[in-house]
Order: structure tokens, then sequence, then C-alpha cells
């Protein structure tokens, strides 16, 4: 096996970047660690992605606006969407995020909630409700965002 070690490595042009296609790290997984902000500690580079993300809007029908590892969105009524990831999830243990804009124009959106039993590795059913959590409703502007490991 040879090592190459170099202090500085510049392109022919002079800039001082890298262009590659793919980072692997030598673990069995693959896995990369990356060194913190504070430099005494690593961060998982795999694990500390966002796996899929989805913003859509509700109103005046359901679409997305823009996606990353989405395959498709299910308008299941009021204030009831289906997303469905390109690459599943290993499990249904994921983490997420989501988010509205507080004002569709017929009151205030301010609720999104995973549908009990919604959740699983590649879709995750979302709820969005009013202010006072008592009408479901289409709001102009959802958020959603995945954590977890690819299957």
């Amino acid at each position: 096996m040879s090592t190459l070690k170099v202090d500085t490595y510049l392109t022919r042009g002079g800039a001082s970047e890298i262009a590659i296609d793919k980072l692997k790290g030598v673990t069995a997984a693959g896995s990369m660690l990356v060194v913190g902000e504070g430099g005494t500690t690593t961060t998982n580079l795999q694990q500390g992605l966002a796996k899929a993300w989805a913003n859509f809007h509700g109103v005046g029908g359901t679409a997305l606006d823009d996606s990353f590892n989405i395959t498709s969105i299910a308008d299941n009524g009021t204030g009831d969407t289906t997303i469905t990831v390109a690459n599943d999830l290993a499990s249904v243990h994921w983490s997420y995020a989501a988010c509205v804009e507080e004002n569709d124009g017929a009151g205030t959106g301010r609720g999104v909630a995973l549908e009990t039993g919604g959740k699983a590795a590649g879709t995750a059913r979302l709820i969005h409700k009013d202010g006072d959590a008592s009408t479901l409703r289409d709001l102009p502007d959802v958020g959603f965002v995945w954590f977890g490991d690819l299957a």
C-alpha cells in the first residue's frame, strides 16, 4: 500500500479544491468521522445528515415545491398528506422536524403532527391543523425533514 502526503493540493488552474464523486470511510459500514467545531470531538458524517426533506403547499392543490430524496406526495384530504421517500430509511425509528406557514388566509395554521400509525420506513403521513388544533386545514407552506439511517 502506498501513502501520499502533501501540504497543499492545487489543481492545474491553481485552485485548492478537490473534485470527487464519492467519499467512503474505512469502517465496515463505510462511515466517516468529521472533526467538530471545537477540534476535540468528532461527528459521524452519515448520522448527522438529513436523509430527506420536502417543502410543499396544500392550498390550491397539494404539490411539492422542492425536495430531496422524495418520490411523491399524496393529498389524502383536507389537512392530511402522505410523503414517500425515494430511498427508504432502515426502520420506523427515525426522527423528523416539521414547520408550517402560520397564515393560510382562512385562519392560522400552527400545527403539524405525524399521524398515529402513519410512520413507516418509506412514508410519513402528516396531519396539519389550525391554530387551536381543532380543524384540519390545508396550508400554503409546509416543511418536513427526515433524520435516521438509510436502508
